[in-house]
């Protein structure tokens, strides 16, 4: 089992070329991934995404990454000779302005100061050498994430086992409790009746209407599924395949059969029982809500 809230980070250096990546996700009913990352590395979020998808099934997932490249070829250097030419007449026209005892000072260095005669761009990147370090470091940060998402995982499967143990043993003493109220009715039954008529009470009428009150408020199909849809809790329990969708669909079976058995039952005992019932049920919907 594991929930869906985890974070991992990891850094990865493969000649020259340096990226970082953090990875974070927090509860959600489908896969839901976002990208926080340079727009030089856009070309990476489909490759990115696979891998994620890969490894997660649910939960919105936060995508940051950083990149350096420091090798030598990562930058170029443009020479803007038409600036310069243009800088040189506008100097000529200068000297011509202010007269010949201005000094010609030209440098190497001084020329390269000149704003914009020389510019730095970023070289163009090799995009599968910067794909295959952008993996190894997403690789080892959903490492991280998913140990995280394991061990949150093992402490909600210890609470959902305590409450699924709860649901069990009440559907028990419901099912207990059922027999005991059909003869308190057949004794509350018989009493209305012979305080009417006295003690010449017809047995035949009276089982008659017992077995109509039987018939109308037998639970026992409904605390079989009950027990049932436990035994499949379990189960999924300790399945390795995420089991956040069926767990809903158990859940929402649990409540039905809880609220059917409510409904029937006019009997004080039950009716608390199945009141508990829906308050761990409620807390089971709770909990599976950052179940992958």
């Amino acid at each position: 089992m594991h929930s869906m809230t985890g974070y991992g980070r990891a850094f990865a250096e493969i000649e020259g070329r340096q990226i970082t990546v953090e990875v974070k996700s927090v509860n959600h009913r489908f896969l839901d991934i976002s990208f926080r990352i340079p727009r030089n590395l856009m070309f990476l979020e489909d490759a990115a995404r696979r891998v994620i998808a890969a490894r997660l099934s649910r939960g919105h997932v936060d995508v940051f990454m950083t990149y350096r490249n420091l090798r030598a070829d990562s930058r170029k250097v443009q020479v803007d000779a038409a600036l310069f030419s243009a800088y040189v007449e506008g100097i000529r026209e200068l000297r011509g302005a202010i007269g010949p005892d201005l000094r010609d000072d030209r440098t190497l260095m001084g020329i390269a100061r000149m704003p914009d005669v020389l510019t730095v761009t970023e070289a163009d990147e090799d995009q599968e050498a910067v794909e295959a370090l952008m993996k190894v470091a997403l690789n080892e940060a959903l490492d991280a994430l998913v140990a995280m998402r394991e061990r949150e995982g093992e402490a909600m499967k210890r609470d959902l086992s305590a409450r699924t143990d709860a649901i069990e043993r009440m559907t028990g003493e419901i099912e207990a409790r059922y027999p005991e109220t059909v003869a308190e009715y057949t004794q509350r039954l018989r009493a209305a009746v012979a305080e009417l008529v006295g003690s010449a009470v017809d047995e035949t009428r009276l089982l008659m209407e017992v077995a109509i009150m039987a018939d109308k408020s037998a639970i026992a199909e409904e605390t079989v599924r009950l027990k049932s849809h436990v035994q499949q809790l379990r189960t999924l329990y300790e399945s390795e395949e995420p089991i956040g969708r069926r767990m809903d669909f158990l859940v929402q079976e649990l409540n039905r059969e809880v609220n059917t058995v409510s409904s029937k039952s006019q009997d004080i005992p039950i009716t608390r029982l199945t009141v508990d019932l829906k308050a761990e049920i409620e807390k089971l919907r709770e909990q599976l809500q950052n179940i992958e």
